[in-house]
């Protein structure tokens, strides 16, 4: 069974940092994107930062220069350094892959992981 498991939120005051960790298991032939998404509380889903094969990231305007993405093709890995972390920035933050499953045919799925709750306070 394919899953999505996040590690690292947790409480951190503005301007200190935290690193969001997500492990992708299951049996999976390749990874073609992940990402970051958060949720604040009473407003959606947003993308924060996206990478896809070759490395190629995009990030949200508003954590541009503050956060980063990075991944770990051979572990399945993929994290979220997050630094200079704004009140604003709190949310539960979600890892998101989109996954071939089988080589031939190709199947792909979207999976989420369970969510993670960053909070920056004071």
């Amino acid at each position: 069974q394919v899953q999505l498991v996040e590690s690292g939120g947790g409480l951190v005051q503005p301007g200190g940092s935290l690193r969001l960790s997500c492990a992708a298991s299951g049996s999976i032939f390749s990874i073609n994107r992940m990402g970051w998404y958060r949720q604040p509380p009473g407003k959606q889903r947003e993308l924060v930062a996206a990478i896809i094969s070759g490395d190629s990231a995009n990030y949200a305007d508003s954590v541009k220069g503050r956060f980063t993405i990075s991944r770990d093709n051979a572990k399945n890995t993929m994290q979220l350094q997050m630094n200079s972390l704004k009140p604003e920035d709190t949310a539960v933050y979600y890892c998101n892959a989109l996954l071939q499953l089988t080589a031939e045919p190709a199947i792909t799925r979207n999976y989420w992981g369970q969510g993670t709750q960053v909070t920056v306070s004071s």
